[in-house]
């Protein structure tokens, strides 16, 4: 994937689950669950949306690589 397709597929994902969240409003290297109030449940949910719309698994122990867009970007990218 390229790194557009990468962002859009992390911004549609997250409005389904925090409309009012806003990823242009967060720098690359900022923690997305603090940043966007996200709560575990929430960032679950946001990794199950990565993983169905980008065709990737993401095991549990990688969650921690997808903490921030520049993260998501790298991990979704390769």
């Amino acid at each position: 994937m390229k790194e557009s397709d990468i962002r859009r597929l992390a911004a549609d994902v997250l409005a389904g689950i925090a409309p009012e969240a806003d990823l242009n409003t967060v720098s690359d290297d900022v923690d997305l669950r603090e940043a966007l109030d996200l709560d575990s449940m929430d960032f679950l949910n946001f990794v199950v949306g990565l993983h169905q719309g980008g065709g990737i698994p993401i095991p549990e122990a990688d969650y921690p690589q997808l903490f921030t867009l520049r993260g998501i970007v790298a991990y979704l990218s390769r």
